[in-house]
C-alpha cells in the first residue's frame, strides 16, 4: 500500500473521487458497515476492483462469532466483491470477548472471505490479546491498527507506535487533517500556525500536504485522509514521495504535545463511526 489511502466516511459516492485516488497512486480505499457507504464503495470500482486494496469494517456491537459472519457476508454483498482485502474490527467491545471474535476472523480467512485482519482503536494491550487470539485460531496475526493520529492528536506516539513498529503491524492514521477543522487547531494554536507557515513556504507543499507528510514519518504509519472533491484527492496524494527534513519535522512537533489520557484513551466502541 501507499502512504496515503482514502478514507471514505461521509463519502458522498462520486466514483470520480476514488478513480483520482488509484490514479495518483493510493490503492488502498478505506470503509466500514458503520459507515453507510459499503454500496457507493463497491460501485466506485466495480469493473477494476483487483486494482484497489479494498478495507473494511465490522462493527463493535457485531463481533459475536454469528454476527461476525453475517456482517462480513453484508459487506461483501453491499460492497460488490468476493473477498475483503483487509477486515478491521472497529472498536472494542469489552462485553464480548476477543477471542471469540477473532476464531470468527480466522474461519473468514480459511473460507477466503477476507485476506487480512485489522483492528481500530485498540490499545497495545487490546492489540495483543487480539493478535494472540487470532494466533492461536490458527489466523496469520493481526497486519494493522487503524486509529486517531495527527499533528494535534499523537497520544499514539507513548506507546503504540513504537509497539506496532517492533512488530510491523501498520498503523492507519484517521482524521490526519483533524476531521476538517484544521483552521480551529491552528487558531488555537499559534506556534503551530507559524511553524506550519514556515514550512509550507520552505517546501512550496500546501498545509495539507505537509501535515499528512509528518503524519506519515515512521516507515510503520500510512494514511488516510478523507475528502469528496477530486481536487483536494490530487493535492493529498501529493503528500507522498518526498520528506520533510528532520529539523522541518521537529519544529512541527514541538508546537504540540503528546498527551496520554487512559481514561479515554482507546474507549470502547462509543457509537461513532469514525
Amino acid at each position: 500500500m501507499a502512504e496515503v489511502g482514502l478514507g471514505t466516511w461521509l463519502y458522498g459516492g462520486d466514483p470520480a473521487v476514488i478513480h483520482m485516488a488509484l490514479e495518483c497512486g493510493g490503492n488502498l480505499i478505506d470503509t466500514a458497515e458503520g459507515y453507510k457507504t459499503e454500496d457507493m464503495v463497491g460501485a466506485a470500482m466495480r469493473g477494476n476492483r483487483e486494482a484497489y486494496f479494498l478495507a473494511t469494517k465490522v462493527s463493535g456491537e457485531n463481533l459475536r462469532a454469528a454476527d461476525v459472519a453475517k456482517a462480513c457476508d453484508s459487506s461483501l454483498k453491499r460492497l460488490g466483491t468476493d473477498v475483503i482485502d483487509l477486515y478491521q474490527v472497529h472498536w472494542p467491545n469489552g462485553a464480548i470477548p476477543i477471542a471469540e471474535t477473532m476464531e470468527a476472523m480466522a474461519r473468514l480467512q480459511r473460507e477466503g472471505k477476507i485476506r487480512h485482519v485489522g483492528v481500530s482503536n485498540f490499545s497495545v494491550p487490546q492489540t495483543q490479546e487480539a493478535d494472540a487470539a487470532l494466533r492461536a485460531a490458527g489466523g496469520a496475526g493481526v497486519v494493522a491498527n487503524q486509529v486517531l493520529y495527527s499533528l494535534f492528536a499523537r497520544d499514539i506516539e507513548h506507546e503504540l507506535i513504537p509497539y506496532c513498529e517492533q512488530n510491523e503491524i501498520t498503523v492507519i492514521a484517521y482524521s490526519p487533517l483533524a476531521q476538517g477543522k484544521l483552521g480551529d487547531e491552528l487558531k488555537a494554536n499559534p506556534a503551530a500556525a507559524d511553524a506550519l507557515r514556515s514550512v509550507v513556504i520552505e517546501t512550496g507543499k500546501t498545509e495539507a500536504q505537509v501535515l499528512l507528510n509528518w503524519c506519515v514519518r515512521s516507515p510503520w504509519v500510512i494514511t488516510i485522509p478523507a475528502t469528496n472533491k477530486v481536487h483536494r484527492v490530487v493535492e493529498d496524494f501529493a503528500a507522498s514521495g518526498w520528506y520533510l527534513t528532520d529539523s522541518q519535522y521537529a519544529a512541527l512537533s514541538a508546537t504540540t504535545a503528546v498527551v496520554v489520557d487512559k481514561s479515554s484513551a482507546f474507549r470502547m466502541d462509543p457509537g461513532v463511526p469514525l
